[in-house]
């Protein structure tokens, strides 16, 4: 068996390993609930794309130490804007897009699958960064809060659109507006997650998946997210159109042949 290969983060507030193809990047401040920090966000924004553009990661695997995944921003310190206080307001706008989009807008722009590992509470741009993982996997006692109506904020790092396009518009609403604390069933009635596992097993459960989906189709697996995202915007016609193109790309990878030989030979698939 292949030892995991640790990451240097620059920070012991995120740690990261290799292991059997599958990044595993956990956000390490317990204490905190895992809230984002100035030391944690940087080194996640970096992770995000190392992970993006490193061949020997096929698939990434997001999770938090302790009982939470993230409580978001670390309201804490939102006391303290010495730090932003000689900014403009255009400043400060462009300042934020730029780290949005380098975080949870990266994230759910990987092409490469990746699954969120929920230990606990996902709460504001904590959940969002769940959000932009293709699969969720929660432990029981998991809950999600969007949390931002509690502090006077409207939101960000994509929670707006992330929550319609997983639960509804009507959902999406509700959660935004009230802020309240949604339990691991309804959150999976929802769709906010995809299964819900004993604590024991959260972590077994959810490499597990990861492991599956880093040996598999990669090149076809980036394909269906492209399709799946563009049906966002496009007509069914359009998407018709859009699949075919790119299972005809698809049928020329090696990806492809290795399948056929594997079916017809009767054994799994081996996909370098």
């Amino acid at each position: 068996m292949l030892t995991p290969v640790s990451v240097e983060t620059g920070t012991d507030e995120l740690l990261c390993h290799i292991d059997r193809r599958v990044a595993v990047i956990t956000l390490n401040r317990p204490a905190a609930r895992n809230a984002l920090s100035d030391k944690l966000t940087p080194a996640l924004r970096r992770m995000i794309s190392y992970c993006s553009t490193d061949n020997g990661v096929r698939a990434v695997l997001i999770t938090g130490a302790g009982e939470a995944f993230c409580a978001g921003g670390d309201v804490k310190g939102m006391g303290d804007r010495s730090s932003t206080d000689e900014l403009t307001f255009g400043q400060k706008v462009t300042r934020l897009i730029e780290r949005q989009r380098t975080l949870t807008g990266a994230l759910f722009e990987m092409r490469k699958p990746t699954v969120a590992a929920l230990p606990g509470a996902a709460a504001g741009a904590g959940l969002s960064l769940a959000l932009a993982c293709d699969i969720r996997i929660a432990a029981e006692q998991a809950f999600v809060s969007t949390a931002y109506a509690r502090i006077g904020l409207s939101g960000d790092y994509g929670i707006a659109w992330l929550l319609t396009r997983t639960v509804g518009a009507a959902r999406a609403r509700e959660l935004m507006l009230l802020s309240d604390r949604v339990d691991a069933q309804r959150c999976e009635t929802m769709g906010l997650f995809n299964r819900i596992v004993a604590a024991d097993r959260l972590a077994e459960e959810a490499f597990m998946i990861a492991s599956r989906l880093a040996n598999g189709p990669t090149e076809a697996y980036s394909a269906m997210k492209d399709n799946l995202d563009e049906v966002q915007h496009l007509g069914f016609a359009a998407s018709l159109d859009k699949e075919a193109e790119r299972l005809v790309r698809s049928a020329q990878t090696e990806e492809h042949r290795e399948a056929v030989r594997a079916f017809v030979e009767r054994r799994p698939a081996v996909f370098r």
